[in-house]
């Protein structure tokens, strides 16, 4: 029997293999971890159906893989009757549906009898004669969820475009360049032609010197990815301000051993980040998203703050849920584990999902003041950098202070630079203001 991908959650059509945990001729178990997948910036283990010996191992190391395709063949067992395919998943999956047979341009779509679904039909010009269409497949071209929620909403048959990253994978730019050839063709009465592949340079470094290789990993291209597409899309603005933390360091010695007593480290991070939440609910426009699709802009009665930890695979960003119903205990230790989950990739998909605000710490490492990138569909993220005793001027007289650097990056779509410094201002106050029976709750 083939073990073959199946559908990894809601608009998750494609992953990355990251390892291979058999080889042709194991023994393996029911359930048996076969293959690990990374989707987007999870990993999901792909379990054995059944108790078998594996015949053919079909897939490889760094090989993106579309629902449908062979992992791995394998022979079952006599006494095991084979089952189907139920992985480990990060999310919520949806049972997978057996793709329909490609429709010839110009006709409905079959409709698969037991499903009782029908794809819409979408009026499209048909490419000119002598252009070459994306080969016909039964697999959905490899893209991000938002990319498919976006073609769904927009009605574009995504098969029909041409997708410019690795494998063929479908980005931004490939709608942009798809749709801006749809209105001139519009304009001009002609069919369009494919959109004409990013020029990429080849630049041949060893003729300067002695270089090594190596792969960019799905995670890399993940995170690059995203940037880009917040980078693009995004006008974003920096605030910046400096905090006195000398009093709010003093509390965390202070009660740092009545924390260590309970099996946890204090550090100014979960008070920072209910000083963050307290500045949230004066500024909700700071907790809100962009609707693009509907020209609406949301506002959201919950904090969760996405949390920058920085891994040697590369940047996580998992979400803390609810800090303005937690104790700085419970901050603490729950930031604790979930910089422990991202640092070992045991981070499941929802775990990176709904942050209403980022905070990015880099105090751990050095550096002052960083302009860090909006986290979108977020609409403000902010950056800590290294405090510092600095000389300060206050009530007349130079007194030694200790001085964290704040950087906010903003959406200019949403905010407004009198907005921004505000929130910024309310921020500063409250750190500077901590109320300290915030520690002695020890909740």
């Amino acid at each position: 029997m083939d073990v073959k991908l199946p559908k990894l959650g809601e608009g998750a059509d494609s992953g990355t293999v990251v390892s291979i945990l058999v080889k042709e001729g194991d023994r393996v178990k029911n359930n048996q971890t076969l293959i690990e997948l990374e989707n987007e910036k999870a990993v999901a283990p792909i379990p054995s159906p059944t108790a078998g010996t594996i015949t053919r191992i079909h897939a490889r190391v760094g090989q993106t893989l579309s629902v449908g395709q062979i992992l791995v063949s394998l022979n079952p067992e006599a006494a095991a009757a084979p089952a189907a395919v139920t992985p480990v998943l990060p999310a919520k999956a949806a049972p997978p549906r057996t793709p329909a047979a490609p429709a010839v341009r110009g006709t409905t779509p079959v409709q698969a009898p037991e499903s009782g679904f029908r794809e819409p039909v979408t009026a499209e010009p048909a490419p000119p004669p002598g252009e070459t269409e994306v080969p016909p497949s039964p697999f959905a071209p490899p893209t991000s969820p938002s990319i498919r929620k976006m073609a769904r909403e927009l009605g574009l048959d995504l098969t029909r475009i041409r997708g410019s990253e690795h494998g063929g994978r479908i980005v931004i730019e490939d709608i942009r360049a798809y749709i801006a050839q749809l209105q001139q063709t519009a304009a001009a009465g002609a069919a369009p032609a494919p959109p004409p592949p990013p020029m990429v340079e080849a630049i041949d470094f060893s003729r300067w010197g002695p270089i090594s290789r190596k792969p960019i990993s799905a995670l890399r291209r993940t995170i690059s990815r995203r940037l880009v597409e917040s980078w693009n899309t995004v006008p974003q603005v920096n605030q910046f301000d400096d905090a006195d933390v000398t009093v709010i360091t003093e509390m965390q010695k202070k009660h740092g051993a009545a924390y260590e007593a309970k099996g946890v480290r204090l550090t100014l991070t979960p008070m920072i980040l209910k000083a963050v939440v307290r500045s949230l609910r004066q500024h909700p426009v700071f907790n809100a998203s962009l609707d693009e699709a509907a020209g609406e802009v949301i506002f959201k009665e919950y904090y969760h703050l996405g949390i920058a930890v920085d891994t040697e695979a590369g940047l996580f960003v998992p979400v803390l849920r609810d800090v303005d119903q937690k104790g700085i205990l419970t901050l603490a230790r729950e930031l604790r584990e979930l910089a422990d989950k991202a640092k070992a990739r045991k981070v499941l998909a929802d775990d990176l999902k709904g942050a209403t605000f980022t905070i990015s710490n880099q105090g751990g490492i050095g550096g002052a003041h960083f302009t860090p990138i909006v986290n979108k569909p977020e609409a403000a993220i902010l950056g800590l950098g290294r405090s510092r005793l600095m000389p300060v001027v206050k009530n007349n007289r130079i007194e030694p202070c200790l001085m964290l650097p704040l950087c906010l990056s903003y959406d200019h779509r949403l905010i407004d630079g009198g907005s921004a410094a505000r929130f910024m201002v309310q921020i500063v106050r409250e750190i500077e203001g901590y109320p300290e029976e915030e520690l002695l709750a020890m909740e």
